[in-house]
């Protein structure tokens, strides 16, 4: 089992910046891909961003490329999702999640992950 928390969220204006951070614990994650995913009122989940197991590989949603960006720290079991330049509609819970299947096409699904964060409120005020 994996838990997730993130932290970081918050209130940030257009054009500022939020660096969203996501501890892991129970196990290692340096096996897992992960990804950070959000979710607006009366939306669905959308991917954000994924980092590959091993750490090169990174993956972003247009609307973010760009302005965010992904890393991960195996050795401290940390992901992090640093965000500039944001927008009123970047306003979202964030989650971050962890998927065991090593395969990228998989890394825009939600329901392809194994682990779930509880989610890290992100408001953009304009």
């Amino acid at each position: 089992q994996v838990q997730l928390v993130e932290s970081g969220g918050g209130l940030a204006q257009a054009g500022g910046s939020l660096r969203l951070s996501c501890a892991a614990s129970g196990r290692t994650i340096s096996t897992y891909s992960m990804g950070w995913f959000r979710q607006a009122p009366g939306k669905e989940r959308e991917f954000v961003a994924a980092v590959s197991w091993s750490g090169p590989d990174t993956y972003y949603a247009d609307s973010v490329k760009g302005r965010f960006t992904i890393s991960r720290d195996n050795a401290k079991n940390m992901v992090y999702l640093q965000m500039n330049s944001l927008k009123p509609e970047d306003t979202a819970v964030y989650y971050c999640a962890a998927i065991r299947d090593p395969y990228s096409r998989y890394y825009f699904t939600p329901r392809r992950y194994d682990y779930w964060g509880q989610g890290t409120q992100v408001t953009v005020s304009a």
